[in-house]
């Protein structure tokens, strides 16, 4: 399992610990860092002001008004500078020429040729101690400026123990604050996840308490504003699965009624053939107890057709328009045949793709085709076609029967809901069936008059993507 993973699956507070913690502790970290830095160069910035003061106090006592170099060294403020500075102080006053050598003569030279009269701070080593020397060259009255011969070198060092010590009480005081700041930090966190987390707890418990049949909505009242999004989908699922079962509640009782008319009829009919002496009469018994056994069979294939469109996952996937449309023409050829009915197809090209779910959509081509084929008068014309354009698809059954008055059409595609025109022995479910499926697809079912005359145009749709 990776890590990603493992973080989606982790709780509030693991997560709060394996990525907060460890990103509190880089930025303590470097704000310490920066802190360090700060603070030594304010403490170069102090103690340097006071190298430069002994600096420039050992140049103000150089003398050249005797013709050579004479320095007067200030030994009083040098001791006053060695007590500051917390450990040794060295000088040294060097002329160009290498005449004059005052004080600690081997000081580390700064690196790179000095600026005359422009003071340089640098760090060295000088016998294992680490120091910080400040550098000033300057001309020997009456010679050439720049000259090197007439030139002097003033140099002063001082140890830089009282710097580190004062970095380290500086980044000593900064650590434990910023520590105690994340301590802060940490513990705020937790109370006010705590606190955050305390409606979605409450909403747990209440779930939990309820029994297996309440699909009562969850009251999303003194609940977070990001919490309340995740309620109303979870209370707009639970009224999509209060819908499916009451869905699922209706067609177990209009299957049971509809399957319970079937052979009642049957009991009967076979009750009459019983008592029957007559074999002319038990002949027509037979017959009309196969017809009603015919359509059983055609009812229970609706129902479990209708069960199967309303559950069934929809699965979309690209098929060949023309050849769902055979197919559905070679099934149903026999039956318009037996009618003397012309039965015909209709496609753009031979092979013409759609996307969509090709056992779903033939089922409702098939009932609606089914219907056209039973509605219309012998010798009549029923036509299926498809289409299609930029924004979907569409199946078509076309007839030149009796048609639909206009205040029926809208209504007709409910359940067991038969138009005034019905033959006997229909179930009414050919349009419904035909109906769920184009809802499932995102699209729809369209019942319009036939253009050329009499008739009933079937307009099965459903849109791209």
């Amino acid at each position: 399992m990776s890590l990603i993973q493992r973080l989606r699956r982790a709780s509030l507070w693991r997560l709060l610990a394996l990525l907060l913690l460890p990103l509190l502790a880089v930025v303590t970290g470097v704000e310490l860092w920066m802190t360090r830095h700060d603070a030594l160069e304010a403490a170069n910035a102090a103690y340097d002001r006071s190298l430069l003061g002994a600096l420039k106090s050992i140049d103000a006592n150089i003398s050249t008004a005797s013709g050579g170099l004479s320095a007067e060294l200030p030994y009083s403020m040098l001791e006053f500078f060695e007590l500051t500075a917390s450990g040794n102080v060295y000088f040294r006053v060097a002329s160009s020429d290498g005449l004059v050598e005052l004080g600690n003569a081997d000081l580390p030279l700064p690196p790179g040729p000095l600026t005359p009269g422009v003071p340089r701070f640098y760090d060295a080593t000088y016998f294992g101690e680490s120091v910080r020397l400040a550098a000033y060259r300057r001309a020997v009255d009456g010679a050439a400026p720049g000259a090197d011969a007439g030139s002097v070198l003033v140099q002063v060092a001082e140890s830089t123990r009282s710097r580190q010590e004062f970095t380290r009480r500086f980044v000593r005081r900064a650590a434990l604050r910023d520590t105690l700041v994340l301590a802060l930090m940490v513990l705020g966190t937790a109370a006010t996840l705590a606190v955050a987390l305390r409606p979605l707890a409450r909403l747990a418990r209440e779930v939990q308490a309820r029994s297996p049949d309440d699909m009562t909505p969850m009251a999303d009242t003194d609940l977070p504003a990001d919490i309340r999004p995740l309620v109303a989908a979870a209370n707009q699922q639970m009224a999509r699965t209060q819908d499916l079962v009451a869905q699922q509640r209706q067609f177990l009782d209009d299957a049971s009624h509809q399957l319970r008319t079937h052979l009642t009829t049957l009991q009967m009919q076979i009750d009459y053939a019983r008592r029957e002496a007559d074999a002319t009469q038990v002949q027509h018994t037979l017959e009309a107890i196969g017809g009603e056994v015919a359509r059983a069979t055609r009812s229970t294939q609706q129902l479990l057709a209708l069960g199967r469109s309303d559950t069934a996952a929809v699965e979309l996937a690209p098929f060949d328009l023309a050849a769902l449309l055979r197919a559905v023409a070679l099934e149903l050829l026999p039956r318009a045949r037996a009618r003397q009915i012309d039965f015909g197809i209709h496609t753009p090209t031979p092979e013409f793709m759609a996307v969509g779910d090709s056992g779903l959509l033939r089922e409702a081509l098939a009932n609606l085709a089914a219907n056209a084929i039973a509605y219309t008068p012998e010798h009549g014309t029923v036509t299926v076609s498809a289409a299609g354009d930029d924004l979907g698809w569409s199946l078509s059954v076309e007839d030149n029967g009796p048609g639909l008055p206009a205040s029926e059409r809208d209504a007709l595609g409910q359940r067991y809901r038969r138009g005034s025109q019905a033959a006997a022995g229909g179930s009414g479910l050919g349009l419904a069936i035909a109906r769920s499926i184009a809802e499932r697809h995102r699209g729809g079912l369209r019942l319009e008059e036939r253009a050329g005359g009499p008739g009933l145009l079937a307009i099965l749709w459903w849109p791209r993507g």
